[in-house]
Order: structure tokens, then C-alpha cells, then sequence
């Protein structure tokens, strides 16, 4: 049985595209377009906007235009699976989306029940695609993947020095930070402090107090920019000069804008970004001629249509069952991304991203530092 359609009385939606005389496949794009992690939201949607321009003008999939649907699901589960009940109703076939992991789990439920295929650009909660469910698939890493990077990482850099892991309470900032902790704890490093705060929270003092007291060398965060970078500031300012350290959550400049000067010197562990990949020198122009940087996982969402669009011209169906099957032959596709294959679970394969026949590490270190413009961003070590 289908799931029953109820409609959040928050719930923010919209056509992105109108409709035409021709016959059209209906895709969606969802995520947190308002709210606390809105600057992810955009990466997505524009992203998602930026490909079904460039599929339509270059004929569609299988002959048909995309009429793009936006859903905004605000970060919070409850309008996610508002978000996914209305892109059933409205026969939406496809999904890229959504951003936050414990937003994706439960919409990806509706999708299964509703013949619908999504793949996620950002949710890296190992849950996510271990639940072995035919429409789901992600084009970005796992958190136990990348929490080993980071322990690993922190083990051979903070040798013998103290530090401190705290998360937001999610299923991402938890969960990245436990396997973090996991890692380092493995490595030799025991954490002087362990701590989740709520993510809604903008005072904490509390927390610097006892990392200042702590004497800490590194805050390792498990979160999202927004919260992380208040974190930050208010360690500046209580006097707490260590540095953060955080995962792909804080990969938006507007964490520097929110942390301040005192971002310069954060760690971050994210995928090989796809801006400097030479042969995606056009298409990250297209962005910035707009006035929009393409960050984090905007490319990432880009990359996920164009792995809809190719699996259902392979399988001359739109049928998403069909193109799952074709997704999860193994067979790798070319994307803004690298050449992607997925595994049997619908995670990116062990062979990774394939960039001109090399193979891409999955997470890499970066430092948030001063570009040639004087602002601060994350660059590659």
C-alpha cells in the first residue's frame, strides 16, 4: 500500500519548470532551500537546474523534456516525507536529493513504496544505502569512510596531543563524528572530551568553558557549517585558539563568513573537489557567470542526473526500476564527477571516481585559508 499523502504545513514547493505540449519526465531535486542549511539546499538546486538546462537544450532523455520539481524539505525529516508524499502525487519519477541523512532515510522509504529512484548528492550516513533498497543510490562518500580519513589523520597529526570531539545530536554529525573517534581511538589518540550539543543552539559558552579548561589542541566537529561556525567564533573570542577540524558539513564559505577570521587554520576532510578538474572548466563558468560558486556538492548534484539521464538512455526505459537495474550492473558513467560506478548497494564503487583512467582518493585534507582574493575558502593540501 501506498503510503498516505499529508502535506506539512511548512512545506515549501515548487514547479521549477512549466510544462509544454511535449511529453515530459518529471524529476525532482529536494533538500533544505531554507533554513539553517540552506547554503547546501542552493548547491543542490541549482546544481540540479544547471543539468536539466543542459539535458532539455540538448534533447531530453529518451526524447522527452524534464520538468524539474523543487522540494524544500528545511533539514527536518517530518518535511521530507511531506516533500517526497508531494512529488508522488505529482508523478515525479526521479530524485536527486535529499542533503541531510536523517531527512533522506524516511523520504527514500516513500520513494521505494511509490516506484520512484533517487540518488542522493550529500547524505553519507552508512544506513543510508545499507538498507539495501532497489531506488537508492549516492554519488557522494560514507561516513565510515571519511571518519577513518579523519582519524587516521588526526592520529599521525595530533600524536600525544589533546583533543575533543562534539557533534550536533544528527544522524550525520553523530554519526561522522563516532567513526572519527573510532578511528583516532584505533590510532592511538583518546579523545580529552566527548560532547554533542543541539544544532538549533547559538550560545555556547558552556562548551568553550570546558574546552578551554580541557587545554585542548584540536576540536574535532561532527555538524554542519552553520552550527560549527559559531562554535568557532565563540572560541575566539573565550580565547581558545586550537584548531576545528569537520567534514564535508562545513564545505560552504559561509562558514567562514559565520566562524570569522579565526576559520583560517580549520582542517576539513571532503572528496577531490570537481571545480579543479580541468574539463569542467566550462561548465563551472556557467555557474560563475552567474554570479553562483559552484561548492561542495553542487557539481555533485549535477553529476546525478547525468547518471539518470545515461542509465535510462542505456535502458531506452524511464521506467526508474529499469534504470536502477541499469545503475547497479556496475558499469561505469561518465560524469562532471569522473567516471562513476556503483556497487551493489547503490554506493559509488571501490574503484572510486575515475578521473582521466586514475583513480581519485575518496576524502582528501583541506586547510581553510586566504585564496589570491584575500577571502577565506578550503583548498586542497
Amino acid at each position: 500500500m501506498k503510503r498516505t499523502i499529508v502535506l506539512g504545513l511548512a512545506l515549501g514547493f515548487a514547479v521549477a519548470a512549466t510544462s509544454s505540449a511535449t511529453a515530459q519526465i518529471k524529476i525532482g531535486v529536494a533538500g533544505p532551500i531554507t533554513g539553517g542549511s540552506a547554503a547546501f539546499g542552493l548547491q543542490l538546486k541549482n546544481g540540479v537546474e544547471q543539468a536539466v538546462a543542459d539535458i532539455n537544450a540538448a534533447g531530453g532523455i529518451n526524447g522527452q523534456k524534464i520538468q524539474l520539481f523543487v522540494g524544500d524539505d528545511r533539514g527536518d525529516p517530518k518535511e521530507g516525507v511531506s516533500v517526497a508524499n508531494k512529488f508522488a502525487a505529482d508523478g515525479v519519477k526521479f530524485v536527486v536529493g535529499h542533503f541531510n541523512s536523517g531527512v533522506t532515510m524516511p523520504a527514500s522509504e516513500v520513494y521505494q513504496e511509490n516506484g520512484i529512484l533517487s540518488i542522493t548528492p550529500a547524505a553519507t550516513n552508512p544506513r543510508i544505502t545499507d538498507r539495501k533498497m532497489w531506488n537508492v543510490f549516492r554519488v557522494c562518500g560514507r561516513d565510515d569512510q571519511q571518519g577513518g580519513v579523519a582519524g587516521n589523520l588526526i592520529a599521525e597529526k595530533f600524536k600525544g596531543k589533546r583533543v575533543a570531539v562534539v557533534h550536533d545530536k544528527t544522524t550525520y554529525g553523530q554519526g561522522l563524528a563516532d567513526e572519527t573517534r573510532k578511528a583516532m581511538n584505533k590510532g592511538g589518540v583518546k579523545e580529552v572530551l566527548y560532547e554533542g550539543v543541539n544544532r538549533d543552539d547559538k550560545d555556547f559558552t558552556a562548551l568553550v568553558s570546558k574546552l578551554k579548561a580541557a587545554n585542548i589542541d584540536l576540536l574535532y566537529w561532527g555538524g554542519l557549517h552553520d552550527t560549527g561556525g559559531l562554535i568557532v567564533r565563540q572560541m575566539r573570542d573565550q580565547g581558545v585558539k586550537a584548531p576545528l577540524m569537520g567534514g564535508d558539513g562545513i564545505t560552504d564559505d559561509e562558514f567562514a563568513s559565520i566562524a570569522g577570521p579565526g576559520a583560517e587554520g580549520t582542517l576539513m576532510t571532503f572528496s577531490p573537489d570537481p571545480r579543479t578538474n580541468p574539463a569542467n572548466k566550462e561548465i563551472v563558468e556557467v555557474f560563475r557567470k552567474k554570479g553562483f560558486e559552484p561548492h561542495a556538492y553542487t557539481l555533485y548534484s549535477y553529476a546525478a542526473l547525468q547518471l539518470i539521464k545515461a542509465a535510462a538512455e542505456q535502458a531506452k526505459s524511464l521506467d526508474p526500476k529499469k534504470v536502477a537495474d541499469v545503475l547497479r550492473a556496475g558499469k561505469p558513467f561518465k560524469t562532471v564527477l569522473g567516471d562513476i560506478a556503483f556497487d551493489k548497494n547503490g554506493d559509488v564503487s571501490n574503484d572510486g571516481y575515475i578521473v582521466d583512467g586514475k583513480k581519485k582518493d575518496r576524502y582528501v585534507l583541506y586547510t581553510w585559508k586566504k585564496g589570491p582574493d584575500g577571502k577565506l575558502s578550503y583548498f586542497e593540501d
